[in-house]
This record gives structure tokens, C-alpha cells and sequence, in this order.
């Protein structure tokens, strides 16, 4: 970290800058963008009016703009309604979080030793007695005795020997196929 230089003030000052022009030119590129997409929004869903000379096509004309607004507003009214259902669903479960939180407060557990039994019984009561030993549940594994040879018993009485009398000696462990065989080299 020692070698890593830190920017002096005058150097942060120009960067601080340079980051404001191209964050104001970013948001002028941005309102151009959202002004010509309204533009064309508009000018797809509203054509320009050519207002005919005639009675009639006048009439016409104004019966047409009238199915218009009415779907626009049936619309806007179902959109307003289900915005309207789901806000009064967020108050009311606001509502319902503030009166659990009000009511429940949470108690500090204290560590207790129960044995399962004990445990089991002040669950169920006294009326059910359950007796719950875990340990006989338990698979019994039962360890494979191998029949030492004499060459076997030997080798790991040689090698207690070896460790109780060369304390600090170097000893070359080589390894066999079928046991460890220790060599000393004093």
C-alpha cells in the first residue's frame, strides 16, 4: 500500500469534474431519448385531427374520439382499482406486522441439561411415559480382528523399542508392501 501514490487534491478535483461533464452529457443524451420516444408515443396514438367540413363527418369524427376515451378510462379505472386493491392489502399486512411484533415478545432462552426422556415427558405431560434410549439405537460395529503373525508382533515391539531408546536419532522410515519397517542409521 506504501507504494501506491495518492491522488493529490488539484488531480481529484479534475477527475471529479470529468465525471460531471460525462454524467451531464449522459442525462442530456437520456432526456433527448425519452422526449423523442413521447414524440412518437404520441404521434402513434394520437393521429393528428383533419377536422372535416361537412356536418356529418364532423359528427362521425366525434362519435369515434368518444369510443376512444371511453376505453382509455375503462382502462385507467380497472388499473386504479387493482393499484388501489393491492395498496390496501400492503396497509393491512403492515398493520398485522406491527401488532405481531406488539404483542410477542420474544423471551431469553436459558440453556438447561434435559435428557431426551426428561424432555419427552414435560412435552407430553405425565400422562404419556416415553421411554427414549438413544444409545441402544445405535449400530454396533464390531471391529474385524486380524490374526497377528509373529513377524507382525515383532516388527511393533521393535518399533516401541525404538522409540522409547532413539529419542533424537535420525531413522530412515522405508516403506514396505505390507508394513512400515523402520531402519536407524547411527
Amino acid at each position: 500500500m506504501a507504494s501506491e501514490k495518492r491522488l493529490s487534491a488539484r488531480r481529484k478535483h479534475t477527475l471529479k469534474g470529468c465525471m460531471l461533464v460525462v454524467a451531464g452529457n449522459l442525462l442530456d443524451a437520456e432526456a433527448t431519448v425519452k422526449a423523442k420516444e413521447r414524440e412518437t408515443f404520441l404521434a402513434d396514438k394520437c393521429p393528428p385531427v383533419e377536422l372535416p367540413y361537412s356536418r356529418d363527418e364532423l359528427l362521425e369524427l366525434c362519435q369515434k374520439l368518444h369510443e376512444q376515451i371511453i376505453i382509455s378510462e375503462d382502462e385507467r379505472y380497472g388499473i386504479e382499482f387493482k393499484l388501489n386493491m393491492v395498496l390496501n392489502e400492503v396497509r393491512d399486512l403492515n398493520i398485522k406486522i406491527v401488532d405481531l411484533r406488539g404483542k410477542f415478545k420474544r423471551p431469553r432462552l436459558k440453556k438447561v441439561r434435559m435428557s431426551a426422556d426428561a424432555m419427552l415427558k414435560a412435552l407430553l405431560g405425565s400422562k404419556h411415559t416415553v421411554n427414549m434410549d438413544l444409545r441402544a439405537n445405535l449400530k454396533q460395529v464390531k471391529k474385524e480382528v486380524k490374526e497377528r503373525t509373529s513377524s507382525c508382533v515383532m516388527w511393533e515391539t521393535g518399533v516401541r523399542t525404538l522409540k522409547t531408546s532413539l529419542i533424537g536419532r535420525r531413522c530412515l522410515i522405508a516403506k514396505c508392501e505390507d508394513r512400515n519397517r523402520v531402519y536407524c542409521l547411527c
